[in-house]
């Protein structure tokens, strides 16, 4: 098992504010319980599933490399990655799993997993937070998972709060041509040239500031509705 204790690397500094949007889906479709398998062409929050749609992103600041959806959903799941590289473990020292991203390998434990098939997923080291494991995060580093999800304005969730429980996991759960998941892209992708562009991670506003932490409390509640 990974140690939390010499995973955690906390970086302070200043960033852009995300508003909360709360944005929900429904399943797809469903594991075929014979086989255990995935079965259609799209993924359980709704993306289509097409390995055309999917490209090779560069984790900042990391060795690490993962498959993503192109476009906005790809950016914004990039920046989950960049950030918990940069704040709670490094994603490229073989510990943990690593990094997960886009699969073709259609065996899920959970309808949440298929979201890999479709590029719109990602799995930070899952190997040591693996499907329904016992280990969780320390509680600061829930508290900067709880920033970041308040950085992606509701369009990502996280394992933790799924069930089956994933620690490891997140996804885009806002719909394809989502304005919002356009809007937070726009922010946080840091190959844009745009001055609404949050700053890089690893120089992010403290999580642990009272009003990031009531803007993390007001989604976790809008998320668990």
């Amino acid at each position: 098992m990974i140690s939390r204790r010499g995973l955690l690397r906390v970086a302070a500094g200043t960033g852009v504010l995300a508003m909360v949007s709360g944005t929900s889906i429904t399943s797809a479709s469903a594991i075929e319980p014979s086989t255990g398998q995935w079965p259609g062409e799209v993924s359980a929050n709704g993306w289509r599933i097409d390995p055309d749609s999917v490209t090779v992103h560069h984790i900042q600041g990391s060795a690490a490399s993962l498959g993503l959806r192109r476009g906005d959903a790809g950016a914004v799941l990039l920046h989950v990655a960049r950030r918990w590289h940069y704040e709670i473990a490094a994603l490229d020292t073989g510990e943990g799993g690593g990094v997960t991203g886009h699969t073709t390998r259609r065996t899920v434990g959970a309808d949440f997993e298929s979201n890999h098939l479709s590029g719109t997923a990602v799995a930070l080291h899952p190997t040591a937070y693996p499907l329904n494991g016992s280990e969780g995060l320390w509680p600061y580093q829930e508290t900067i998972v709880r920033d970041i999800l308040a950085d992606c304005d509701g369009t990502v969730v996280w394992g933790g709060d799924l069930t089956p429980v994933k620690v490891s996991h997140f996804h885009v759960v806002a719909r394809p041509g989502d304005r919002t998941l356009a809007r937070v892209a726009a922010r946080l992708d840091t190959g844009r040239p745009t001055t609404l562009r949050s700053r890089t991670a690893g120089t992010v506003a403290d999580p642990a500031a009272p009003f990031r932490r009531s803007m993390a409390r007001r989604l976790q509640r809008a998320q668990g509705d």
